[in-house]
């Protein structure tokens, strides 16, 4: 058999990996020893992480005579995509040290950048002994190791470690200062970030934005929007992600009017063309209510992303008009756009409002088979609901059954509002107790098992859940819909 070149080789396993043929894509790499590169290596690797098998992929990665970047990134993809956090850890931990070793080995743990690198690594590893020791290692300290400090006791949520090497730094910069100001408002305090944000002698485009951005995750939009007009005032120039951020706060609220007036702004600025302002807009214009402004701002997008198409879907199914949501996503395929899991959490839930039960299956169906995208707890949510509006309780049961991870509280919701629909007693109580089970105080579980009783016609047991809801205080909960 004629000896294939390194270039041939991995041309032929990129091709049987692109039409899913891993087993002929594995005999090429096997039959090739002396021909395969570390491409070959880590093509095989990757085409085992996206067909799930993540078993075969480790066994390769122990084989691998040398690791590069990309080795590792691959393992990692690999184990979260299986939710294994523990072995994600460690194999992030064990690179981590591995180039930790080659710095000490090579002298650079010395060096300022290479330092402060291994600072933030250990940061996100919430290794906070390590984490002083390469600080310490520095010779020679700049403002760079500094924030990168105050930064890793922030990733950790050490916040009295960050403030305390803060207020040490010999100088600092308008970058200390964001640093200190993302930190507590990573850690949830808000306030405290604002009082930092407040004592900021000068400040520029990205702290007012982390600021902004701060009030929007943690929920508290008109402050995101009271803290945009004071930029505005003091003559500071937003950016896009100035402007994503404060479009992300007026769907928050939800207040068209305001996102009327940002939308003006954004004209004027000149940022006509950015795709993750005009994405926001469309975001903020489908929760205000305006979908035809959303379609059209979405329209006006010469390069729609991922995200663009997930936030036009996304505000169709919102809505309730099934129809355009598919309609959009069918559009989406067409034009070559992967569709990732949001997307399909967006289509299902756009056959759960028009009740489309054999379009939600198809969709399910596909995104495993077609896509490769692994079902999660909302997807299963959106297909139990799907199934209990439709009054196929024994699917919506099968379904459950079939969960690689046991069912939350929303999804065991979901089956129960369907029970009470259809008037199924019995299952209605099996939930009821799950979900009593998951969240003790939950006032749903009380309410359904009481209804339940009460059509049994056991009202002892109906007197006896309502003492106890009014020994623990439980108050009963207004109609939602639990996967929304």
């Amino acid at each position: 058999m004629r000896t294939v070149s390194a270039a041939e080789l991995n041309s032929m396993i990129h091709a049987y990996v692109r039409n899913n043929n891993v087993r002929q894509a594995r005999k090429l790499f096997d039959e090739n020893p002396s021909t395969r590169s570390l491409v070959s290596w880590n093509m095989m690797m990757m085409a085992y992480v996206q067909q799930h098998q993540i078993r075969h992929a480790h066994d390769l990665f122990d084989q691998i005579p040398q690791r590069d970047a990309v080795s590792w990134n691959i393992m990692l993809a690999g184990f979260q995509r299986t939710m294994d956090t523990h072995r994600s850890f460690q194999c992030f931990l064990q690179m981590v040290q591995q180039l930790h070793a080659l710095a000490l080995h090579l002298g650079l743990n010395l060096n300022v950048f290479v330092g402060s690198a291994l600072i933030k690594a250990y940061g996100s590893l919430r290794l906070k002994v390590a984490l002083g020791r390469v600080f310490d290692d520095i010779l020679i300290k700049d403002v760079t190791s500094w924030n990168a400090l105050v930064s890793g006791y922030m990733e950790i949520g050490s916040m009295v470690d960050a403030q305390k090497a803060f207020d040490l730094m010999p100088e600092r910069n308008i970058i200390s200062w964001t640093t200190l100001v993302n930190g507590y408002i990573k850690n949830k305090r808000v306030n405290k970030a604002r009082s930092v944000f407040n004592r900021m002698g000068e400040r520029n485009v990205v702290s007012w934005t982390v600021m902004i951005s701060g009030y929007v995750q943690n929920k508290r939009f008109m402050d995101a929007l009271k803290l945009f007009l004071l930029m505005f005032k003091s003559g500071a120039r937003p950016n896009q992600f100035t402007f994503s951020s404060v479009l992300d706060a007026c769907a928050g609220c939800p207040s068209l009017l305001m996102g009327m007036q940002v939308h003006l702004c954004l004209i004027k600025s000149g940022i006509t063309d950015d795709v993750i302002s005009l994405t926001s807009l469309v975001d903020m214009y489908a929760k205000c209510g305006n979908m035809v402004a959303a379609f059209s701002v979405f329209e006006s997008i010469r390069n729609k992303n991922l995200v663009s198409w997930n936030s036009i879907i996304g505000g169709y199914a919102m809505h309730g008009l099934a129809t355009q949501a598919l309609e959009q996503f069918d559009r989406m395929e067409r034009v070559g756009v992967t569709p990732d899991e949001v997307t399909f959490v967006n289509v299902l839930s756009a056959c759960v409002h028009a009740g489309l039960v054999e379009e939600g299956e198809k969709h399910f169906a596909n995104m495993v088979a077609k896509y490769r995208i692994q079902a999660e707890m909302e997807h299963y949510s959106c297909m139990v609901d799907l199934y209990g509006r439709a009054g196929q309780l024994d699917k919506a049961k099968k379904l459950i059954r079939t969960m690689p991870f046991e069912p939350d509280v929303v999804l065991w919701g979901a089956l129960l509002s369907a029970c009470g629909l259809h008037s199924n007693i019995e299952l209605g109580e099996y939930v009821a107790e799950r979900i009593r089970k998951l969240e003790s105080n939950h006032p749903v579980s009380y309410s359904m098992l009481s209804k339940i009783q009460g059509e049994k016609g056991t009202w002892s047991m109906v007197n006896e859940l309502r003492d106890m809801m009014k020994e623990k205080q439980i108050k009963k909960q207004k109609a939602f819909s639990w996967v929304e």
